[in-house]
């Protein structure tokens, strides 16, 4: 009696819907009709049937409500999956890399390292420019982290995050994958102390000129922050980091491969 109401209640609601949203619903029942016809003993997605649900995930806010064959979640993994394909591929196609630093630069490196326990990457890396040895910051750090015993800064780095959080923000990207598999960057400025996002817009082609800007609408007037916590992002550029300054903020740099340290 229950599945009768139910069914007549859901016929009758069928009236007061859109034509946009009954074509819809009538496109996704008969394609999962047409997925449980096929004669198999369990019911079996190709490609083409996971292609249908995740643009339809995209094209449709409501598509989870129809959703009977298999669970939503299902669904948003395929989708997952997908973009991590694509890029996988692309990769491949255009793998280049950098050229492997020689073993003579490697031993250099320990040495200078091994003689000069106060020097970091930054000393080393101009060190070696000094020889004409072209090699990046970062790589150094690399390959300090191996020959090196990590240093316990986790603790001095918790301290100045406890003592300081009411006067500290911090900016950083994360990444959105579309369904074309391309991605959007959405840049955000967030507060410690409250856990407050003060800022955040969405852009395509992130860049120094796209980040001083929000900055500026985050920070209109004077705030009460005097720290601004970024990582080693090349997007975060002496332009960037001279905004931060003239906003009257001290611009504070994570370490390398420390992604614990971000807010």
């Amino acid at each position: 009696m229950i599945r009768l109401f139910l069914a007549w209640l859901g016929w009758l609601s069928a009236f007061f819907r859109s034509r946009h949203r009954l074509g819809l619903e009538i496109a996704v029942l008969r394609q999962q009709l047409s997925v449980l016809k096929r004669k198999n003993p369990r019911p079996r997605l190709i490609r083409l049937d996971r292609l249908f649900w995740v643009a339809l995930r995209r094209f449709w806010g409501r598509w989870s409500e129809v959703l009977v064959i298999v669970k939503p979640e299902t669904v948003t993994r395929w989708h997952r999956e997908g973009f991590r394909l694509y890029w996988r591929l692309r990769s491949r196609r255009h793998q280049s890399g950098r050229p492997e630093l020689t073993l003579e630069v490697r031993e250099l490196i320990q040495r200078m390292a091994a003689e000069n326990p106060t020097w970091g990457a930054p000393r080393i890396q101009g060190e070696l420019l000094k020889l004409s040895f072209a090699i990046s910051e970062r790589t150094v750090s690399r390959y300090l982290a191996r020959v090196q015993p990590r240093r316990r800064a986790g603790q001095p780095w918790l301290s100045f995050l406890k003592n300081h959080r009411e006067v500290i923000a911090a900016i950083d990207f994360f990444t959105v994958p579309t369904l074309t598999f391309r991605l959007l960057y959405c840049f955000f400025v967030i507060d410690h102390g409250r856990r407050r996002i003060l800022h955040f817009n969405v852009t395509e082609h992130p860049s120094a000129p796209g980040i001083v800007q929000p900055l500026r609408e985050a920070f209109p007037n004077e705030c009460g922050h005097r720290y601004l916590i970024s990582d080693r992002d090349t997007k975060f550029s002496e332009g960037v980091i001279e905004a931060i300054r003239t906003i009257g903020m001290k611009p504070i740099r994570t370490a390398y491969q420390s992604p614990w340290q971000k807010g």
